[in-house]
This record gives structure tokens, C-alpha cells and sequence, in this order.
């Protein structure tokens, strides 16, 4: 599915005391296939831009197509083109509200239309893949789990709807370590199992870094910076003027430089980190009766 965003702008409250502007003639394109992530400090317009993706909210300005089709379209076409889509939103308190776990993630499923064994192989299919066991959770109540696994079982009910593109809000927040990169890689080999779009909006830096191909960094409402991932997420500068950290890794690389080491600082995710140091200290192994970085 191509998505167009063609001059978004969105206004809420407008004509009040209250109205705010939350987007500003935003434009871009994003392929099919394409694995997309979005970052920008708090209200900069991250959430908002991912609800007109999915359709739920009209715009003040400007328009979201889906295969030539208006996102919000209440329309026949329109309908088609938003169950082709999946989004998992910040706070899966909110979208839960099953009695068990077993009816939350069956919800999309049944409503396609699917008959009961196709519905259950469906349900443990993803529970499976988001790192549940099944056998363990299927009864349950989705509010007795852990806020971790609460997310889990929010977006194994959109992922078993096995949508064209996955819309993701802060999905590792609330995580811990582990917890987050079991479940960024079980994401990562699905979508590049299905092919499916990926949209990835976070303040996680590292997870954007992983997921994603292609980062935007949105601030004020307004897109900053466009590119390829390793690109828009090395640049301190464009990062720290934005109001936000750069990831552990991308620091490192700038200390080190700063230090003295000829390196580069294009790299993102740590296993390129690790192999940009170790090929530095190949060439330049520190002497014996040296404390500092190589010179």
C-alpha cells in the first residue's frame, strides 16, 4: 500500500481558547515494504500524524491517501483501505478490553470473518511471536498480566489481523532490557517475513535505529530531518537541537572521534559500533605503556 501525506496540517480545539496546532503542512511518501521511523520530542506531533495514518482523525488541512484513497474516507474504499491496516497504540490499557486474552486477540480476527480454527491458529500464532506462551496466558485476564506483557498481548491483537502496515506507538516503553530486544526482534523478522510496511514511532533512538531504514524526525510539528536511518539518527547536532539524546552508541562514536580516534560517526546500531572500533584498534592497536586512545 502507498501512503501519501500531502500538506497535513491539524488544529484541535479550533476557534477556542484551547486550539493548537499540532501539525504543520507535514508531506512525505512511504512505500510499500518501507520500514519508516518516526521520533521528535514530546508534542512535537508524533502521535497525531500516526492517527491520520490510520485514519482516525480528519484533517484540519492537506489530506492522508491510501493507494489514492482519503485515510478518513467513510466511504466503501475507504473502510477497505483502514482494515488493510494495524496499529498498536502508547498505552495498551487503553485499547484492551477483553475478558481474556484469548477474546482480545481473537477480536480482529473473528471480525474478518475467519472461522474458528482459522481464529484460534491465528491467536496462538501471535501470541507466539510477540513472546507469550500461549498455553499460559490464553485464559487470563489481560489486566492481571505485567504492563510488559499487557503490551504484548495489545499488539498481538493487531499483528493477528496480519495487516499490509503495522502503525507501532512506543512499543518497547515500559520494557525491560531483555523484554525489549526479544520483542524488536520478533518484529523485525516478522515484517521482514512478510514484508509488510512497518511504522515506527519512539523517543528509543536504538530501537528506531534497528527497525527502521528510513527515519523522520519531527519537532514543533514539522519534519526536521528525512533520510536513511544511520544518516538522521548520527547527527547530534540536528538531534540536540530537536531536544533530544542521541543513542548511547552514536555518543561513543563522537567521544572517541573527539578523542582523537580517525573513525566514523555514521554508524548507529552497536554491532556496526563495535566493528568501526575493532577495525580502528586493528590498524591502531595502543601501545603497552599507553592509557588513551591510540594515536
Amino acid at each position: 500500500m502507498l501512503i501519501v501525506v500531502d500538506q497535513l496540517s491539524h488544529i484541535y480545539a479550533p476557534g477556542t481558547p484551547l486550539s493548537r496546532r499540532a501539525l504543520r503542512g507535514v508531506s512525505l511518501c512511504i512505500s510499500p515494504g518501507e520500514r519508516l521511523g518516526v521520533a521528535g520530542p514530546t508534542g512535537s506531533g508524533k502521535s497525531t500524524l500516526m492517527q491520520h495514518l490510520a485514519g482516525l482523525l480528519e484533517p484540519s488541512t492537506g489530506r492522508v491517501l491510501l493507494d489514492g484513497v482519503p485515510a478518513s474516507g467513510r466511504g466503501r474504499e475507504g473502510r477497505e483501505r483502514r482494515r488493510r491496516l494495524g496499529i498498536a497504540f502508547q498505552y495498551p490499557e487503553e485499547q484492551v478490553f477483553e475478558n481474556t486474552v484469548a477474546r482480545e486477540v481473537a477480536f480482529g480476527p473473528r471480525n474478518l470473518g475467519l472461522n474458528r480454527e482459522a481464529v484460534d491458529a491465528r491467536v496462538r500464532w501471535a501470541l507466539e511471536l510477540v513472546g507469550l506462551e500461549p498455553l499460559r496466558v490464553l485464559d487470563r485476564s489481560p489486566f492481571t498480566l505485567s504492563g510488559g506483557e499487557l503490551r504484548r498481548v495489545s499488539l498481538a491483537g493487531v499483528i493477528a489481523l496480519q495487516p499490509e502496515v503495522l502503525i507501532l506507538d512506543e512499543p518497547t516503553a515500559g520494557l525491560d532490557p531483555q523484554g525489549r530486544d526479544t520483542l524488536l526482534k520478533r518484529i523485525d523478522a516478522w515484517q521482514r517475513d512478510t514484508g509488510s510496511t512497518l511504522v515506527i514511532v519512539s523517543h528509543d533512538l536504538a530501537a528506531l535505529a534497528q527497525l527502521a531504514d528510513r527515519s523522520l524526525i519531527l519537532q514543533g510539528g514539522e519534519i526536521v530531518a528525512d533520510g536513511p536511518s544511520a544518516m538522521v539518527l548520527s547527527d547530534v547536532a540536528q538531534l540536540t537541537a530537536a531536544g533530544m539524546e542521541p543513542p548511547p552508541s552514536v555518543s561513543l562514536l563522537h567521544q572517541l572521534r573527539a578523542g582523537g580516534w580517525d573513525i566514523r560517526i555514521d554508524r548507529v546500531l552497536p554491532s556496526e559500533v563495535a566493528a568501526e572500533i575493532a577495525a580502528f584498534l586493528a590498524l591502531h592497536p595502543p601501545s603497552s605503556d599507553t592509557q588513551g586512545a591510540p594515536s
